[in-house]
């Protein structure tokens, strides 16, 4: 096709007599409408539908991830649902190994015994304040037992195997006068609190609550 004669019957061409136009100038013509009705649909019409079937798409991957996750759930159920029974069952266990507070009395007197039991001589017994911390209770008790080396390692033994949980810290040992040693320690128990305890615990919690 020449081009110089393309560019002469296109500016020769009369634009209200179609009819008469040459063939080249008829296919140009018409590709170029052709053109311009693609970009006038997609700017008025197709732009809006592919943005919906890319929102529909990303929602689709949105779709299958949430439904493999629940499909993995399913498949696992029943082991979750024993992991949760396991873990009670051993929340539970470490509960009953938490004296109530009418049980206390009894623990310090065990503590004592496992003392005098392995023949320690308490220098010093005593209790301290209670620390409260959420659904428990801290008792910190200072104790002091002059003994020999194995029996102060007996009694530390007996207290660690008490039914009731209770751990020696702060543990310090000298020797003695008598060549015997002493051991200055912090042992600590804990509790559970009772329901009233713990109600009064919830209200002092409270914003604007009474101090």
């Amino acid at each position: 096709m020449n081009f110089k004669q393309l560019l002469e019957d296109i500016k020769n061409s009369n634009p209200k007599d179609p009819g008469s136009w040459p063939w080249a100038v008829k296919t140009i013509a018409c590709v170029g409408l052709f053109i311009s009705v693609l970009i006038a649909a997609y700017f008025l019409d197709w732009q809006g539908q592919l943005e919906e079937l890319n929102l529909a798409e990303q929602q689709e991957v949105a779709l299958k991830i949430d439904y493999e996750n629940k499909k993995s759930i399913a498949i696992n159920l029943e082991s979750i649902k024993k992991k949760l029974t396991d873990t009670k069952e051993s929340f539970d266990g470490l509960l009953k190994q938490l004296p109530s507070k009418s049980e206390m009395d009894a623990l310090l007197t065990d503590i004592n015994q496992a003392g005098l039991g392995r023949g320690l001589q308490f220098e010093l017994f005593r209790p301290g304040a209670e620390i409260i911390t959420g659904v428990f209770a801290i008792q910190p008790i200072t104790i002091k037992v002059t003994g020999n080396y194995d029996d102060i390692g007996q009694f530390s033994s007996d207290v660690a195997q008490l039914p009731r949980i209770v751990s020696l810290t702060d543990i310090n040992i000298n020797s003695a006068s008598n060549g015997q040693l002493v051991m200055d320690s912090t042992a600590k128990t804990y509790r559970y609190l009772d329901e009233e305890e713990i109600a009064a615990q919830k209200k002092a919690a409270r914003p604007g609550a009474a101090k």
